[in-house]
């Protein structure tokens, strides 16, 4: 089991989904976790949930779009916990329209989310890193979306190939300092993000029943079911730990078997 003891870990988008299972497998682990999240109650919560279980956790409430609030994330996890290893930048949001239908402000909401929020959030902690003496680790959600496109989801798709991109840029830019970044990319996963993407299939015609397009995408996985949050751990668990210490750079597809490249 990789080793993750006293390591400090920031997690964005951690009051649910992916992110909360995240956060509460590697808290199991030993690390102190910053859970972090557009709304600090709901952060507090699933904090509250690891320390009453014998974790260490925080809770910060952050805008990922916003550059002030998340110097603040990082700096609250460095007073607590003495020092930032790990950021996950896991906070996006998803929209259905179909191709013709998005506009600019469509386009800006998700891209500044997904796309501006993962810069701003890699930059911020290289900062951190680099006072720090050098070395961390960047972990970003991506998606396959941000291996092949998918029409309903032009906006989304675009923001998600940016992570990708950005996620290499990153590890080209400060790989000599000992500064790792990596993401992983999800499939299909029971999360709140495809209850909306399943409704948005349903407002615009696409589809018509509850879980419809859920349950179409879901089964292009050859392992036979849907992704679950709990899925993303084993990956998230390696790519935090000294294990992946060799590895940047990648983008790991953890998809039950949808996407092949």
């Amino acid at each position: 089991m990789p080793d993750l003891r006293d390591k400090s870990i920031v997690i964005t988008g951690a009051a649910g989904g992916i992110g909360a299972a995240i956060a509460r497998a590697l808290a199991a682990d030993g690390a102190f976790i910053t859970v972090a999240d557009l709304s600090l109650d709901a952060a507090g919560k699933v904090a509250g949930e690891i320390t009453a279980a014998g974790g260490k956790a925080i809770a910060a409430a952050v805008d990922v779009r916003e550059r002030a609030q998340v110097r603040a994330m990082i700096d609250r996890a460095v007073e607590a916990f003495g020092r930032l290893d790990v950021l996950f930048n896991n906070a996006g949001v998803a929209q259905t329209k179909p191709f013709l239908d998005i506009t600019e402000a469509d386009w800006r909401f998700v891209t500044d989310v997904n796309a501006l929020g993962v810069l701003i959030g890699m930059q911020e902690a290289v900062t951190t890193f680099r006072r720090q003496g050098g070395g961390g680790k960047i972990v970003n959600t991506a998606s396959i979306a941000g291996k092949q496109g998918y029409e309903p989801l032009a906006h989304y798709s675009a923001s998600k190939f940016a992570v990708v991109a950005m996620t290499q840029a990153c590890a080209r830019a400060f790989g000599k300092e000992g500064i790792t970044a990596n993401a992983f990319c999800p499939g299909v996963v029971a999360t709140p993000m495809w209850d909306t993407i399943d409704k948005g299939f349903r407002d615009s015609g696409l589809t018509h029943n509850v879980n419809e397009a859920f349950d179409t995408f879901a089964a292009g996985a050859v392992l036979g079911r849907p992704s679950r949050p709990d899925d993303l751990v084993g990956v998230a668990r390696y790519l935090a730990s000294s294990d992946s210490d060799f590895m940047t750079g990648q983008s790991l597809l953890v998809d039950g078997g949808m996407v092949f490249v």
